[in-house]
């Protein structure tokens, strides 16, 4: 047997699988506070379901095969497909606007790097059926908030907010941003930060562009706040139409208090093909993590895989940085503490009313363990330690005589007698 995960993907010992569980029930509870309810979908889809929706860098990580029925699939590497096949089904008969959570695990075949893996599990929380900037605003806040609801602040986090609309309405002010070639524009900008600038130069240029160009792309990645960005817009043929959006969302987000984790940057792309409007990214405020979350509005994406106009917004937020994140803030949660005593023998006349105590315990929801072999009581109490047990219940041939208990406290040492009919009912003192 290979004595180690594959490449990329995690085993999740229980303080691991504790501290994801943690993550998760914060995830659920924020998702709850905003009236989301939560869904899934099949780990396994038609393989183009991805290919004609997702973008050619998605495309390229696939974990796809063909079945043995002959069908192409592919393992999810993302949920927005999914969630657009899932509500197109039933689009009719469900109320608008509609709030919808999930938490899956999405697999991508990509270089491992920091914050990166194989497979990740994901929050995904979208708002279907609600055209607005309203729910854009919704939407981001969530993601600040459960960013919050982990103590990490405004010094901790920092939300980077941008709209194609208005990179769209800066771009055509160019003759050659223009089509499709805004889409090449477009992938340039999500990567201007990763790249020193004679590569960026280097691909506008293989691409056809001009040095007047490549100069006014670079104008338009060195704005940064909403007020340099309107500027800009006012200069434009619609521009200040195309920033209505943004504008009332930055508003929005004011009026909700958490205009301090926002700034406007127009390097902020996002990579998937399907995103139409409001782009956005949360990020550790030094930057030395990959995004924590990321999304944004895509309003044709049901259209094209069902056929019903809806217009949608949502983000995913993944485990992986976010738990690194958190550990680097000394916000990672250990495994609890599971059990609530540990029931000890004194001698093998004690086992069975031991056993009897036990099953009476765990039917009132105690958690409680005992040795499954006779052992001398230090090796019992050695058990009861390791497992992290608050307490031991020492039952031997006296405490049965006086109906007592000797309960012990595992950290302080400290003990004292308490009636087996106190401690039957889970009273230990």
């Amino acid at each position: 047997m290979q004595g180690q995960a594959l490449p990329g993907f995690r085993d999740f010992y229980p303080e691991d699988f504790a501290f994801r569980n943690s993550i998760f029930a914060t995830w659920r509870e924020v998702a709850r506070r905003y009236g989301f309810q939560e869904y899934d979908g099949p780990p396994l889809e038609p393989l183009e379901l991805y290919t004609d929706k997702s973008g050619a860098e998605i495309v390229q990580q696939l974990y796809a095969f063909e079945d043995k029925g002959g069908r192409k699939v592919a393992l999810r590497p993302e949920m927005t497909p999914t969630l657009a096949r899932m509500v197109g089904a039933r689009a009719q008969a469900l109320k608008k606007p509609i709030r919808w959570f999930s938490i899956p695990q999405l697999f991508r075949y990509e270089r491992q790097q920091r914050g990166r893996l194989r497979e990740h599990f994901q929050l995904n929380m979208d708002i279907i059926g609600e055209a607005g900037p309203a729910a854009d605003a919704e939407l981001i806040a969530a993601a600040i908030d459960i960013a919050r609801a982990f103590g990490l602040g405004a010094e901790h986090v920092r939300l980077r907010l941008s709209d194609r609309r208005v990179l769209t309405a800066l771009l055509q002010t160019h003759p050659q941003f223009h089509g499709e070639r805004i889409r090449i524009a477009f992938d340039v900008l999500d990567k201007v930060e990763r790249q020193n600038r004679n590569e960026t130069e280097r691909r506008l240029r293989e691409a056809q562009f001009d040095a007047s160009a490549i100069e006014r792309l670079f104008e338009i990645a060195s704005l940064k706040g909403i007020e340099a960005v309107l500027a800009e817009l006012r200069r434009c043929p619609d521009g200040p139409a195309a920033g209505e959006s943004l504008v009332a969302v930055i508003t929005a987000l004011g009026a909700m208090g958490l205009s301090e984790f926002v700034e406007v940057d127009l390097t902020v792309v996002r990579g998937l093909a399907y995103y139409t409007g409001t782009v956005f990214e949360l990020f550790d405020r030094a930057k030395e993590l990959r995004a924590i979350c990321g999304g944004g509005r895509y309003d044709n994406l049901i259209k094209e895989i069902a056929g019903m106009d809806l217009p949608c917004v949502g983000f995913g937020m993944g485990d992986v940085v976010l738990g690194e994140l958190l550990t680097e803030h000394r916000r990672r949660f250990e495994a609890p503490g599971q059990l609530d005593a540990f029931l000890v023998a004194v001698g093998g006349e004690d086992v069975a009313p031991v056993l009897h105590l036990a099953a009476g315990l765990r039917d009132r929801g105690i958690a409680v363990e005992y040795a499954l072999r006779n052992q001398p009581i230090r090796k019992q109490l050695e058990l009861a330690a390791a497992r992290g047990a608050p307490r031991a219940v020492i039952i031997g041939p006296d405490e049965r005589k006086a109906k007592v208990a000797v309960v012990r406290d595992l950290k302080t040492g400290k003990q004292r007698k308490v009636a087996l009919t106190k401690v039957r009912k889970g009273v230990f003192k």
